[in-house]
């Protein structure tokens, strides 16, 4: 299995925390792992041009303006 890195940007998983308001304090929550969207694609410059890599939406989206 691949691993949830981004391999253009190196962005990776992070830890979120969300806090419900209840009554004037704050509810004790759980954290939660937010994971980059990492899609398959093939960069046409590069180091691994021509290869499929995991790269993030931002990057993909960056690849198509060169």
């Amino acid at each position: 299995m691949a691993a949830k890195i981004c391999t253009i940007c190196e962005k990776k998983s992070s830890m979120g925390v969300t806090l419900v308001k209840l009554r004037g304090k704050y509810n004790p929550t759980s954290k939660v792992r937010k994971y980059p969207n990492l899609q398959w694609a093939r960069p046409l410059s590069g180091k691994n041009a021509g290869k499929r890599v995991l790269a993030c939406a931002k990057c993909i989206k960056a690849m198509a303006k060169i």
